[in-house]
Formats: C-alpha cells, sequence, structure tokens
C-alpha cells in the first residue's frame, strides 16, 4: 500500500482537496468536488489498521478504538493536514483533509469586497457559515491574517484541530487545540476573556454555552470571529437562537440584535473547466436587520440581505448570477444550487 506521505504528495500534486482511506475500497481523494481512485489497489482491513496507527500514534489509537473516532493534525509530504479517523463496522476509515501551506490573501478568495473592510472592525461578532468543506476556514484564516498584517492585536483562536499556523506579524497570536490545550471550546472561550485578547476565533460555535460566552465577548469590546454549519444568514441567526430555552430566546435575540456586525455564507461549485468556485452570500447588519432580528422576523432577512446592495450585501442567488455572468459556473449549475432556480433563470443571462 502506499505510504501516508506518497497518498498526500500525489493529492497535493493532482490538486485534490481530501483523501478517503476505507477498507474494501481503493485509496480515493477529492478532486474539483468529486472522489476519483487514487490507485486500483483495495485497502485491506490490516491496510486500515496500519494507517490508523501511523496517524493516531499509539495513544491515539487507544482512544480512537475505544471511543470510535479521533481529530487531529499532522504533516506529510511537507503538507499540513488535517485528520478525521473513524470506527465503522469495527474498522478505523480515515479521512484527510489537505491544509493550504500558506494563508490566501483575502483578496483573491473571491469574496464581496465588501468583506474585506471586516477587518477594520474592532468589536462584535462575524460569522462564517457553509456545509462542510464550503471553505469556511480558509475564509477565516484570511481574515485573521489580514488583521495580523494590518493592526497590533493579541488574537486567540481556538480550534478542533489547528489547521493554519499563523506567522505572528504586528499581532501577537495564541492558537489553542481543543483536546490538548483546553477541554472544550465554551471552557477555552471563558479563559480567553482573561488573557487580553482583542480578537477571538472559534473554530465552531456548536452549544449554548459557547454561543453564550461569545455574545458576552463581544458586548465587552472583543471582535469575535465564529463558524457555523448552516446554509444562510437567517439560518445562523435561528440556529443560534434555537440552542436555549424558550424563556430565553427573546434575551439573545435583542443581545445578537446589537452585536452580531456580519455573515457571510458559502458554497463551493464545480467551476467551468475544472477547479472550484466560491459563492457567497454576505450579510451586512443593518438598522432593518437588527429590527427584523430583535422582532424574530428572520424569514424576511433575506429580502433585507437583497436590497443591501448598496453597503455590499448580496444573497446566495445574486452570487450565483454574478458567477454565471463572469463564465466561472454554467447556469445549470447555478439552478442546481441556488435557493429560488427561476431567479438564476430571469437574470442569469
Amino acid at each position: 500500500m502506499m505510504t501516508v506521505d506518497e497518498l498526500v504528495a500525489k493529492a497535493k500534486q493532482d490538486g485534490a482537496s481530501d483523501i478517503h482511506l476505507i477498507a474494501g475500497l481503493p485509496p480515493k481523494y477529492r478532486v474539483s468536488g468529486g472522489l476519483e481512485n487514487m490507485s486500483e489497489e483495495i485497502i485491506s482491513a490490516d491496510d486500515a489498521l496500519a494507517y490508523a496507527r501511523t496517524l493516531a500514534g499509539e495513544v491515539g489509537f487507544t482512544t480512537l478504538m475505544k471511543v470510535g473516532e479521533l481529530d487531529s493534525a499532522g504533516t506529510f509530504a511537507g503538507n499540513r493536514c488535517r485528520i478525521h479517523i473513524f470506527k465503522q463496522q469495527g474498522i478505523p476509515s480515515v479521512a484527510l483533509r489537505l491544509l493550504s501551506e500558506n494563508i490566501p490573501d483575502l483578496a483573491t478568495l473571491g469574496l464581496p469586497p465588501a468583506v474585506l473592510d471586516l477587518v477594520n472592525l474592532h468589536k462584535g461578532i462575524v460569522l462564517v457559515t457553509g456545509e462542510t468543506g464550503s471553505g469556511k476556514s480558509t475564509t477565516l484564516a484570511a481574515l485573521i491574517d489580514k488583521i495580523n498584517h494590518t493592526y497590533k492585536s493579541h488574537i486567540v483562536t481556538l480550534e478542533d484541530p489547528v489547521e493554519y499556523i499563523y506567522k505572528p506579524d504586528l499581532c501577537a497570536i495564541n492558537q489553542r487545540e481543543v483536546g490538548k490545550d483546553t477541554a472544550s471550546f465554551s471552557e477555552g472561550l471563558r479563559a480567553s476573556l482573561r488573557e487580553d485578547p482583542n480578537v477571538i476565533l472559534i473554530g465552531e460555535m456548536r452549544d449554548k454555552d459557547t454561543i453564550e460566552t461569545a455574545i458576552t465577548a463581544a458586548e465587552t469590546g472583543h471582535l469575535v470571529f465564529g463558524t457555523l454549519h448552516t446554509g444562510s444568514a437567517a439560518d445562523s441567526i435561528d440556529r443560534m437562537v434555537q440552542v436555549f430555552p424558550d424563556g430565553a430566546q427573546n434575551q439573545i435575540r435583542l443581545q445578537l440584535s446589537t452585536c452580531l456586525q456580519a455573515v457571510i455564507t458559502q458554497q463551493l461549485l464545480p467551476k467551468v473547466g475544472g477547479g472550484r468556485a466560491l459563492g457567497a452570500e454576505f450579510m451586512p447588519v443593518t438598522d432593518a436587520i437588527r429590527n427584523l432580528i430583535r422582532s424574530g422576523n428572520t424569514p424576511q432577512i433575506a429580502n433585507a440581505v437583497a436590497t443591501s446592495a448598496a453597503i455590499g450585501g448580496q444573497t446566495m442567488d445574486q452570487a450565483l448570477v454574478q458567477l454565471v455572468k463572469k463564465g466561472l459556473i454554467t447556469r445549470d449549475t447555478a439552478k442546481s444550487y441556488a435557493k429560488d432556480p427561476t431567479y438564476i433563470n430571469k437574470y442569469a443571462l
């Protein structure tokens, strides 16, 4: 079988984003969004165990076999990778995500131009949302690195695992890994408030305690960046509110309406000629949107975003139309990823 270093080297050479190692199948990698075989050799159960031992280490392997999954990161063939190992039918499988060696410049990602101004904020919450593999980590890293090269600040990140490694420039940067440097996102976040940060990055706002502490951090003058697995700005607000009991939701809406600054929602779409193009919805939080958050009228937020073009806002469907007009994606691709395919038919001419 190919070694992990050989697999990563081949994936990097071929422009793949992920590697999948599953017993009974050949090693596979994701190229331009689709899975392809890396070789024709079938991974046996013993091979799968060997890959898991190599990637997890002996202590991690013991944890994996007891708990059923393990997250970590490592460098192979000179490329940093995010590692997830999990048991299926009693046998380990591996999902490796290749991380870019260099953090891309924010201006090169294809985000709406107004997103670049978010690095000039000094307090509040900025969310980057989207499904797994939509480029959220890359966008966050580019935002953080832009701050690193612009302001003399203290940045604290909470990640699971640490993905991009920042090279401090004007900023002091502490990167904390959940499970190694702190017990959980919520505990690490609470501790960060005693660490004199200006900027806090939360790898995932997944529970009530983390969201509640993030809001507190924003209200006390910190700039907080976080991620959610949601498909739109409105969904993000509902997701954050709904983790709280009914009696607390009105208060959370009120707090969110004052501290939420912007939401970016991303999709990666198959690009004409290969590769993937970024489609991004951007919701700058206007006074009108703050009122909608407070009153719980989140279904009306999409309309408010659609009419916020003057300050850089755009819906996902507006972003898809622009990608079609630029020749980056086809109309059929846009329609399959759109909230409203009839909008694509009407405007993507």
